[in-house]
């Protein structure tokens, strides 16, 4: 792609950079700006870098974006939706829904539903059609998300499907009565793993949704215009989509806010992050 568009040899090295490594290119002067999607560890030590070479910085971080279900025609959709926002790429998308927080009177049905559609995708050959759910992006990571899962147990959450490890296959995995004690509730989970919440209102469905570290994406489910708009306004997230998953584009700006990052990908406002502006002002 890169030598398609007319790059040449060299110009992109995929390398793995140690933090030394990865001060001394960020302090050349030639670079002007500096772009990192990873964790809020990383994004953290890169931005002090810049910050103390004095250069533009976007962070694209870590999330752990809610999916707030207040009311809906169709529950059957919404789960899929759900499931869908879920384990998109084996469940390790920073912008994937992770934290389900469902009205109080759609809760069951919806848990229900969750649970059955989350253990039915296939965990298998990542090559075969049907298959939802491959290895994870190594063993390590299996490993770091089975003893989250096993810790947030191990306080009090109900395991309600799943959690249990195969080499770097990890299946998909409900957890349930997680509470703010518990290591979990301010966790981001990196895997195929659902939490799913119970709320009384929409009140508490914001205040649950906001009580987080993160604040990359979310996602509303509501028949209510203006419950979608009021929710959308209140959401501490640099994304809010309503009544759909997967619909990031290239034109849209993409970030978000808190430990998720600063500044936006994609889209015009992403060029902005690295321009510039001049003033040139002639006498009449």
């Amino acid at each position: 792609m890169y030598r398609d568009a007319g790059f040449p040899d060299g110009a992109y090295t995929n390398l793995y950079l140690t933090t030394e490594q990865a001060a001394e290119v960020v302090a050349d002067p030639r670079v002007q700006g500096v772009s990192v999607t990873g964790s809020a560890g990383a994004g953290a030590a890169v931005a002090e870098v810049a910050g103390r070479n004095l250069k533009k910085v976007v962070l694209e971080l870590g999330g752990s974006d809610p999916f707030i279900l207040l009311a809906t025609n169709d529950l059957d959709a919404a789960v899929q939706a759900a499931v869908a926002a879920r384990l998109d790429n084996t469940g390790q998308s920073c912008n994937a829904a992770k934290r389900f927080i469902v009205a109080n009177d759609l809760y069951e049905p919806f848990l229900e539903k969750f649970t059955a559609v989350m253990t039915g995708s296939k965990v298998g050959d990542p090559f075969a059609d049907d298959t939802v759910l491959g290895p994870l992006s190594s063993e390590e990571a299996a490993v770091r998300l089975a003893g989250q899962v096993d810790k947030a147990i191990a306080q009090g959450a109900t395991l309600v499907a799943g959690g249990s490890r195969d080499g770097a296959f990890y299946p998909a995995t409900v957890l349930t009565d997680v509470t703010p004690e518990m290591d979990a509730y301010r966790e981001e989970f990196f895997g195929p793993v659902g939490v799913v919440y119970r709320v009384a209102d929409e009140d508490e469905a914001v205040r649950l949704a906001n009580d987080t570290p993160f604040g990359l994406g979310s996602y509303v489910f509501t028949t209510d215009e203006a419950q979608a708009e009021r929710v959308a306004d209140k959401i501490e997230a640099g994304m809010v989509y309503v009544n759909l998953v997967g619909a990031d584009s290239p034109e849209l700006p993409f970030g978000g806010v808190k430990r998720s990052g600063t500044g936006r990908e994609m889209g015009l406002l992403a060029a902005d992050e690295f321009v510039n502006k001049k003033l040139v002002r002639v006498a009449p």
